[in-house]
């Protein structure tokens, strides 16, 4: 199976806009997560998707693979597929896997996970990749993503919400986490680009529920590994002094 992973990059970001470009002990954050994926050996090639030419340019300069995309995608899953459309014009590929470009420090064994679930069996179309968490803030945080699933690890419900909810407060907190990386079947990423949105969608702004909602499964697997996202210019400075 020929697996491309994909790097959604932007430049602007309300939070902390150039985020991709930010320096972090002399190598910026999205080359961190080109090297880091590039260290994953199921992957045929990692490539960045921008619609910046200044990441573009940055890419370019230190010998990374990158494609400019359209600037009217709303999402990464649509940068992916426009990328994947231009992939497959000079090589067949068989799936996708999207790699946040704001997570500098990936462990390349999460990469390894997702690409494992799509070559398991065809039947999975969706992959991506949950943690244990027993800590309350957490649970509360709404940006940190809940999900519950069923006996065989396929996804029920995603949330920003506390679930499921502990009725008995005297019970132990546990809940499971979602990680951000996705990975995809081509025929399935090229489906799910094209769906209309989900009323809870809307209401969680959260893109997984629309397939959800439209009928795709979303299989999961139990990572240990602490994945850390970068949102803001804070974020990036507790990373880097480890806080």
């Amino acid at each position: 199976m020929k697996i491309a992973g994909i790097i959604p990059a932007r430049y602007a970001s309300t939070r902390f806009p150039g985020k991709p470009l930010a320096d972090i002990m002399g190598t910026t954050m999205i080359m961190r997560v080109v090297q880091q994926a590039t260290k994953c050996k199921a992957l045929c090639c990692v490539v960045v998707a921008t619609d910046d030419q200044r990441i573009y340019d940055h890419v370019k300069e230190h010998n990374g693979e990158v494609i400019m995309t359209s600037k009217n995608h709303s999402s990464g899953t649509a940068r992916c597929e426009e990328v994947l459309g231009k992939l497959q014009k000079k090589q067949a590929i068989d799936a996708v896997i999207n790699i946040q470009g704001d997570e500098p420090f990936i462990d390349p064994g999460q990469i390894e996970q997702v690409a494992r679930l799509l070559q398991h069996s065809e039947q999975v179309s969706i992959a991506t990749l949950i943690k244990k968490t027993d800590k309350k803030e957490e649970l509360f945080d709404p940006n940190t993503v809940k999900v519950v699933t069923d006996a065989s690890g396929k996804a029920l419900y995603f949330s920003r919400a506390p679930i499921p909810w502990h009725r008995d407060e005297k019970s132990t907190v546990q809940a499971w986490t979602h990680v951000g990386i996705y990975g995809y079947r081509s025929e399935v990423l090229q489906k799910i680009t094209a769906l209309s949105p989900a009323p809870e969608e809307e209401r969680e702004k959260l893109e997984q529920l629309r397939w959800l909602y439209h009928g795709f499964q979303i299989h999961t697997a139990v990572t240990t590994y602490e994945s850390k996202g970068i949102d803001t210019p804070d974020d990036l400075l507790k990373l880097i002094n480890n806080d």
